[in-house]
């Protein structure tokens, strides 16, 4: 150690003495001066990284400060995972400062190390939820919690990171109750995604009034993305939101009650055990239903629909062990194929396009996946449709084809589109298009005042195509949908500009795409797309 150093060292010490107002320390700090020289290094040394650490502030008893790397080793734009008490954290660099927050995506656990980085937001590798690297907030769905932030502090060139002893994994933001005497209420159809962003929403933007959940399920709001992906999994495994979470922010949720009809003058709906229900607000996300199958036979009862888990659920026990024909090569057919690959005896795949996927995500990615489930022995029958399925006592048995094939089955399933849950509005001055989509603005107002709408049951103008009117059923914009609902119902303007973004899973491999593919003649809007592990690779993209 140089006798500058050292001096500089001393001078440092001295001061830092000096502002602490203690004689004995500063006396113990010049003794070690008349000592040789290798124990005045000894000394320096010990004494030059503490005046460090002092710098840092007072931890709680239930936090732990660790030092976790050198500054010089992130740069402007990069990141870093750290463990901290059992805790992964992401540490971020951008424009000179540094920032902490949870290591995993608070959807399903990615690491969000494996993400993109783009200046202080971070998106999820597996399904494209986006996080603010300075709050830890969420900014782009999918998921409904954000990110813990934690303390981060530079000192002599070392990075700290403050955070808790315990094991923490997401933090949800800071939600109001119903206040008493507020008399205003919020009435919210369908119990999707869209829905419940709007109720969390809008408590998080301190609501006081009451909001109803009306769901023509029996079941709470779940993920039903996971349905066609894992077919038997536990039902609390895939609840968005435990009763508890709901309760205690006064979110009532009444299930299995149907809307038939709502009356926009008197602000009233009515269900069908003929009770009715007055709103001040209101928000039509009933989602959409599946297409059924209109051919002879299609009536039979194992020819069956994927609407909800309690289908899943049964379409899983009737398929193990038995012939299974998939009717239809899109997202819920495909992923139902892969899934049950390796439980039925066989599964055949019907469908009218060359290869699978072909409208959707175009033939280069059809061809690779149907390779892929092909090698697990699903056999494909392409270019083709169902003519008629015959039975007896009431169950299929054979599925003939248009071009004269017969299949065997003991289950079919349909996966053939979607069409929006929108019939209980006719009679109402709720504007709907010709494909049934409720027509909504920017800020997903319809027609009507107090009349907002929301999910794959609108039609509304997306940004990224100069406002062109599309229908996109994503699980994220669903979500995106309701946060912009909810802000304009609380008069804080706020425009729908997400990007679509959806994925797939097919035997363990997930396909994820952003943009909005349609077909306008012989063109085709550009789609990207992503066939891999991460969005490190391995990676295969096509326009």
């Amino acid at each position: 150690m140089s006798a500058v150093f050292l001096r500089e060292a001393v001078i440092l010490s001295i001061q830092w003495c000096v502002v602490q107002s203690s004689s004995t320390q500063l006396t113990k700090l010049l003794s070690p001066l008349s000592a040789p020289l290798r124990h005045r290094r000894n000394f320096c040394t010990h004494l030059y990284t503490p005046l460090c650490k002092t710098n840092m502030g007072p931890t709680s008893s239930r936090e732990v400060t660790q030092l976790v790397c050198q500054e010089s080793d992130l740069q402007d734009g990069q990141m870093k995972e750290v463990e901290i008490e059992q805790n992964k954290i992401l540490l971020v660099r951008n424009e000179g400062k540094f920032s902490a927050v949870s290591g995993l995506c608070t959807h399903y656990g990615a690491p969000l190390i494996k993400g993109a980085l783009v200046g202080n937001r971070v998106r999820c590798p597996w399904h494209g939820a986006c996080f603010n690297t300075t709050t830890g907030d969420i900014e782009e769905f999918p998921g409904l919690d954000c990110l813990h932030s934690y303390k981060v502090k530079v000192d002599c060139g070392k990075v700290y990171v403050t955070a808790s002893k315990q094991k923490t994994t997401k933090r949800v933001k800071e939600m109001s109750s119903r206040e008493p005497g507020v008399c205003h209420t919020v009435l919210l159809i369908g119990g999707g995604p869209a829905s419940l962003q709007c109720a969390e929403t809008l408590r998080q933007n301190k609501y006081g009034g009451r909001i109803i959940m009306v769901i023509k399920d029996e079941k709470l709001p779940i993920d039903k993305t996971k349905l066609s992906k894992a077919m038997n999994i536990e039902i609390e495994k895939i609840l968005l939101r435990p009763s508890d979470f709901l309760q205690k922010h006064d979110i009532e949720v009444w299930t299995e009650k149907d809307v038939v009809s709502v009356n926009t003058e008197g602000k009233v709906v009515t269900f069908s055990d003929g009770t009715t229900q007055p709103y001040d607000q209101l928000l039509v996300s009933t989602g959409a239903r599946a297409r059924a199958l209109q051919v002879p036979g299609a009536e039979m009862e194992n020819v069956k629909l994927l609407e909800s888990y309690k289908d899943a659920a049964g379409i899983y026990q009737m398929s193990v062990g038995n012939k299974v024909v998939i009717v239809g090569t899109s997202f819920i057919g495909m992923e139902v194929a892969a899934y049950l690959s390796d439980k039925a005896a066989s599964v055949a795949v019907v469908g009218k396009s060359e290869f699978p996927y072909q409208l959707s995500l175009g033939p280069d990615i059809g061809k690779m996946t149907m390779k892929m489930l092909e090698e697990k022995n699903v056999k494909f029958y392409m270019n083709s449709g169902v003519a008629e399925m015959r039975g007896e006592n009431g169950r299929v048995k054979e599925v003939v084809l248009q071009n004269g094939d017969v299949l065997q089955a003991d289950v079919v399933i349909s996966g053939i589109g979607v069409i929006p849950n929108s019939d209980f509005l006719k009679g109402s001055a709720v504007e709907v298009d010709s494909r049934n989509a409720v027509v909504v603005d920017k800020f997903m107002r319809t027609n009507i005042p107090d009349v907002f709408a929301a999910g794959d049951v609108v039609s509304f103008p997306l940004a990224l195509r100069e406002d062109k009117m599309v229908q996109i059923g994503h699980w994220q914009l669903a979500q995106a949908h309701g946060r912009v609902a909810a802000l304009n119902m609380l008069k804080k303007q706020t425009e729908i500009n997400s990007v679509p973004y959806f994925w797939t899973v097919l035997l363990g491999k997930s396909i994820r795409y952003t943009d909005h593919r349609t077909l306008d003649g012989c063109s085709c809007h550009r789609t990207s797309i992503c066939l891999g592990d991460s969005w490190k690779g391995p990676i295969h993209w096509v326009s």
